[in-house]
């Protein structure tokens, strides 16, 4: 749960806790990317620290969202879109994305696909991908190989976007997933961009939202 309030009262206060950081005027546009990129990259892998082997593994949704997969998912996504598209393999073997794989094998990891292994495979695949974006222009073409060979060219550009995104919904995804877990919340490490308040003030917070939504069913 990350918190942007917008006036004040209890818990609101500032526009945001900790500060925002975006593009500038005079900005480089691969820079403002990588920004975004590793902020996501940075956000998903916090979410891990802290807890056990079970916690990190286990399925929290009916479809079996669990954190290490995320982190497995993703470092997926980069070395497909930022690697083999723009023929730069990275030579990483990802069984788990092979033509006999079982459906959703990329979204967990087994008994023996260790922590340390599925984290370190993430990091070289952001050093994967960097490399691919500090070598290519931003209008570079590739060819995204699992799309249907009629319409699978993109820019460099585009595929960065596109990681962007799939990556910030997986870290959103690990904020639900590591609050269930243990009520661990925030948006990075040393900005939690929370509004402040104790255990009392959150319970009596939801107990409101409880209300409103009751009432708001009642009149509906």
């Amino acid at each position: 749960m990350i918190w942007f309030a917008s006036s004040g009262g209890k818990g609101g206060g500032q526009r945001s806790r900790g500060r925002q950081t975006g593009p500038t005027a005079a900005s480089d546009p691969k820079a403002d990317l990588h920004s975004y990129l590793q902020s996501a990259r940075d956000a998903l892998l916090w979410k891990l620290e802290g807890l056990s082997e079970y916690d990190f593994r286990r399925p929290l949704t009916p479809t079996g969202t669990n954190l290490l997969g995320l982190v497995k998912h993703v470092a997926s996504v980069e070395l497909g879109y930022l690697g083999d598209t723009f023929g730069r393999p990275s030579g990483e073997p990802l069984p788990w994305l092979e033509d006999d794989a079982e459906p959703n094998a990329d979204m967990w990891a087994t008994a023996d696909e260790s922590r340390e292994r599925i984290v370190d495979l993430y990091r070289r695949a952001w050093a994967h991908a960097d490399a691919t974006i500090d070598a290519l222009a931003l209008d570079t073409i590739g060819r995204v190989p699992w799309w249907p060979s009629t319409g699978n060219e993109v820019t460099l550009h585009h595929a960065v976007v596109r990681v962007i995104a799939d990556t910030h919904r997986h870290a959103g995804q690990a904020d639900i997933v590591r609050e269930l877990i243990d009520g661990a919340v925030g948006m990075n490490k040393g900005n939690d961009s929370m509004a402040p308040g104790e255990s009392a003030w959150w319970e009596n917070y939801r107990s409101r939202l409880e209300r409103a939504a009751q009432e708001a069913d009642r009149d509906a």
